[in-house]
């Protein structure tokens, strides 16, 4: 190829660059922003699969507990209006100290919500869904859980701003219907009202408080958590990576002060 047409070809692909590369960086930026927005919403229409990594301490006697959470979410469209959300929690525990003297390491009692979610916001803008949630046995250890089953209510409720924030509140009730009559029953009280701002570039900062209350006993357990999180790619894999820490405001005697919490969310959405 002779120079003049090998100088045309190298500007043309300058161009090319200069004036499609910003708009495909634009449009990744903006997907991602779009994802980190529907993370931020507890019934959104996306199949993910939360892995999260807890850590707390300052338990009596110097205890310490690691607690995976794996949360995946997978939505169902119903009809043209409805989705129905599952969401399930399965912890994975090691802990030492915690409970008595001793160590003790596996799965602990599992629960489930399902969400009834209209597809579309109200007219005021607030997305909602409401349905049951249980609580499964399916402790390995005495000590990693209650040896009951659970029923009860549960519901979200959020709204979500053009300029970034989302805020709102999840909640649910859950009692013992059956299991171990030796077990102390289960009546409690989970409260989660949160608040996050998207930053842009699939940025997110976020607050919240996972609040328990523990009606038989009379005791709240509030830890603050303080977040940031990041949509990214691994090779051709979406993810979110984040991490961040949280204080406890109020815990039983002998509960944890201080933890931390590393969160790897793969991601797939439609």
């Amino acid at each position: 190829m002779n120079n003049p047409l090998r100088k045309s070809f190298a500007i043309a692909g300058t161009l090319a660059c200069g004036v499609w590369l910003p708009h495909i960086a634009c449009a990744q930026e903006q997907d991602a922003d779009a994802l980190a927005k529907q993370l931020s919403n507890p019934v959104a229409a996306l199949i993910s699969v939360p892995l999260q990594l807890n850590y707390d301490t300052g338990y009596a006697n110097d205890g310490e507990k690691w607690l995976l959470n794996v949360q995946p979410v997978i939505p169902i469209s119903l009809n043209d209006d409805w989705n129905l959300i599952s969401r399930t929690i399965l912890p994975i525990v090691d802990q030492h100290d915690v409970v008595n003297a001793g160590s003790q390491s596996g799965i602990g009692d599992i629960t489930q919500s399902l969400f009834f979610s209209p597809k579309k916001p109200t007219a005021s803008g607030w997305i909602w869904g409401v349905g049951p949630a249980f609580l499964l046995p399916t402790a390995t250890d005495d000590l990693l859980g209650t040896e009951k089953w659970g029923l009860g209510p549960t519901a979200v409720a959020l709204k979500q701003t053009q300029t970034g924030w989302t805020y709102g509140a999840l909640v649910n009730h859950i009692w013992s219907v059956a299991g171990d009559d030796d077990r102390a029953d289960v009546n409690s009280t989970f409260l989660q009202p949160f608040l996050s701002k998207g930053l842009g570039q699939g940025r997110t900062a976020t607050i919240n408080l996972e609040s328990s209350y523990d009606w038989d006993r009379g005791q709240w357990t509030v830890p603050v958590n303080l977040m940031y999180t990041k949509v990214t790619k691994f090779g051709n894999q979406l993810v979110s990576i984040g991490g961040g820490a949280r204080y406890y405001v109020e815990a039983a005697d002998g509960g944890p002060d201080w933890g931390l919490r590393f969160v790897f969310t793969l991601l797939y959405p439609r």
